[in-house]
């Protein structure tokens, strides 16, 4: 649709400028610095960073009801900057020039209300959000598209022309700054720091079709994380790991487009989602703060995070009630087949800490819940999901093990409706599904594949049958006759279906 197609009062909203006026805000020692630089951590103290327009306010003078028909005429504007995550772009980064912004089909992936028998199942209604319909397969392209947007508009101003990029992954986040960086490749080259032996293939491939380079090291992410910010501190590369701020703005539009594809109306939703190394929590919490203080929703939703049993700092940090001056504690991980949570010290938990105070004192009582999930939940849970028409990955397996476990908590109420974050395609975690499948979990994983849910392919070779084709070889005439009657006598009578 066309700019002349649309009513003459939204023309001029459809297109933005950018009019903002952003800084890095330190969640420490409270100091402020200019964006003209990357940064990861206060220079002053260390601490995590938030980016924050000092424009905001002047979001608000426009109406609550106005900005939902911008956005919802925005939804029919075909230009490819703001057909992605951007549709949203005053509330994500206002400073970047619409020419910088790296779209690669990123955001606005499909909601999926789940059948009956497995609404019936969980005891609630809700629906996935399967963002591995992400270009790379996972919700990551969301913030990555914009550190990646940022990173090429300030490349394009001062006229860089060699920048590394470099990320620790449990492979999501590789496969997607891998991708993102390969866009730019005129001046961007990207490296990935995995765990030895805790990617699975799939993940693994992805970063090294892009074209980056792959390093592997002993140890679990937590290791991987602490060699790349020692690099980010003391050598000229790009950080994009979600201590890079850029990145958590992106993922805020995880938030935005629940509440436009469920027009504006989240007061009775329950956001669930696995919590990993606390970006995305924290990205989601402050996307619906966001739209809450500009008066585009009407209420905050719930939201809920999940963990599970082997990787649970967060949880264990709220078990209870008061949290005030309370000191936050890293745990050591166990294996876990929620492969991107497995982390033991999320370095966004500062953020977590500010915003979920911040989001339930905005919504005047607790909205914000943890839950704790076995690793057998997890497993059940994704292998459910997907025989009930679902793509969900081991993560989305996690969401709702944990939706079952805070509506038995009474954190979710009846009447209520999930959107649950399955955060990856299911393709990459298939070697979690052959292991319940073949039974071939170690006893770390405490994991034990229930009869009626694994699933195997069936040699068809019966004995009636005297030749075979072969490639190249094929069979004719009577043989083949024969091939096929007794073939499909065989299969007829394996799924007990009889001649009409």
């Amino acid at each position: 649709m066309k700019i002349d197609q649309f009513p003459e009062w939204v023309r001029p909203y459809l297109v933005p400028r950018p009019e903002g006026d952003m800084l890095y805000r330190c969640l420490g020692c409270e100091e402020k610095f200019g964006i003209e630089q990357l940064l990861y951590t206060c220079p002053e103290c260390g601490q995590v960073l938030l980016l924050q327009d000092n424009n905001f306010s002047k979001l608000r003078e426009t109406s609550g009801e106005k900005w939902r028909e911008i956005f919802d005429y925005r939804r029919m504007l075909n230009q490819q900057s703001l057909n992605g995550i951007f549709r949203y772009y005053e509330f994500i980064a206002p400073v970047i020039p619409l020419d910088r912004i790296v779209y690669l089909g990123e955001g606005h992936t499909p909601v999926i209300e789940a059948n009956a028998r497995l609404k019936e199942l969980v005891g609630i209604d809700f629906y996935f959000k399967n963002d591995g319909l992400n270009p790379s397969a996972s919700f990551k392209d969301r913030g990555m598209a914009c550190a990646l947007s940022y990173i090429n508009h300030i490349a394009k101003e001062t006229d860089i022309k060699d920048v590394l990029a470099i990320c620790a992954s449990t492979g999501d986040t590789s496969a997607s700054a891998a991708l993102y960086a390969s866009y730019l490749d005129d001046f961007l080259k990207s490296a990935v720091i995995l765990p030895h032996g805790k990617v699975t293939p799939q993940q693994l491939a992805q970063p090294l079709g892009s074209g980056a380079k792959v390093l592997e090291i002993p140890g679990v992410f937590d290791d991987c994380m602490k060699v790349v910010e020692t690099l980010a501190e003391d050598y000229h590369v790009a950080l994009l790991n979600s201590k890079n701020s850029w990145r958590i703005l992106g993922q805020e539009s995880f938030s935005f487009e629940i509440a436009q594809d469920f027009d504006y109306q989240v007061n009775d939703k329950a956001i669930v989602l696995p919590i990993g190394n606390a970006g995305n929590i924290t990205a989601v919490m402050g996307g619906f703060l966001k739209f809450y203080e500009a008066g585009i929703i009407d209420a905050l939703p719930k939201i809920v995070g999940v963990q599970s049993e082997h990787a649970n700092p967060v949880y264990r940090y709220y078990l209870e009630e008061s949290v005030g001056g309370k000191d936050f504690i890293p745990v050591t991980v166990q294996p876990s087949v929620a492969q991107a949570a497995m982390i033991g010290n999320p370095v966004s938990m500062p953020r977590v800490i500010e915003l979920v105070r911040a989001y339930n004192r905005a919504a005047g009582e607790r909205r914000i819940f943890v839950v704790e999930v076995k690793e057998q939940e997890i497993m059940d849970s994704m292998i459910i999901a997907n025989r009930n028409g679902n793509i969900a990955c081991t993560q989305g397996g996690e969401s709702m093990a944990g939706l079952k476990k805070a509506l038995q908590a009474g954190y979710v109420l009846p009447g209520e409706v999930g959107i649950l974050d399955s955060t990856a395609h299911m393709l990459k975690f298939l070697t979690f599904q052959e292991m319940y499948f073949e039974d071939r979990f170690g006893s770390e994983f405490e994991v034990t594949p229930k009869h009626e849910l694994r699933n195997a392919p069936i040699l068809v070779r019966p004995d009636t049958v005297s030749k075979f084709p072969e490639p190249g070889e094929p069979l004719e005439g009577e043989e083949m006759d024969r091939f096929v009657n007794q073939m499909a006598q065989e299969i007829a009578g394996i799924l007990g279906i009889e001649k009409k």
